[in-house]
């Protein structure tokens, strides 16, 4: 499976950025989505997860109900569409992906720079 993301940018705090995921390969409807990000001297950490085929989503605390996960399954595409930006979501995001049966995310894309500035 490949991976490529898009959609990273500036804005200011408050404004909102789509990120793209587009995937490549063999897919399975039961593989596992996710994003991820890390900022700048900090670990990277889980933001988002769907499933292909159900939409079954997961999002990390801190997302607060600002980002939204969805997925276009017949062309292989899953988007996060980040609303009411924080500074501290600066990051650079990566698309990822795993098997179900994986405990590990084995697939990754580029990252993706997400600034926000205050």
């Amino acid at each position: 499976v490949q991976l490529q993301a898009s959609g990273g940018g500036l804005v200011q705090a408050g404004g909102s950025l789509r990120l793209s995921c587009a995937a490549s390969g063999r897919t399975l409807s039961s593989d596992v989505m996710a994003w991820f990000r890390q900022a700048p001297g900090k670990e990277r950490e889980l933001v988002a997860t769907i499933n292909w085929g159900g939409g079954n989503k997961f999002y990390a605390n801190f997302v607060e109900g600002r980002f939204t996960m969805s997925r276009d399954s017949p062309r292989k595409k899953v988007s996060l569409q980040m609303n009411s930006l924080k500074p501290e979501d600066t990051a650079v995001y990566y698309c990822a992906a795993r098997r179900t049966i994986a405990t590990t995310y084995g697939f990754w894309g580029q990252g993706t720079q997400v600034t926000v500035s205050s």
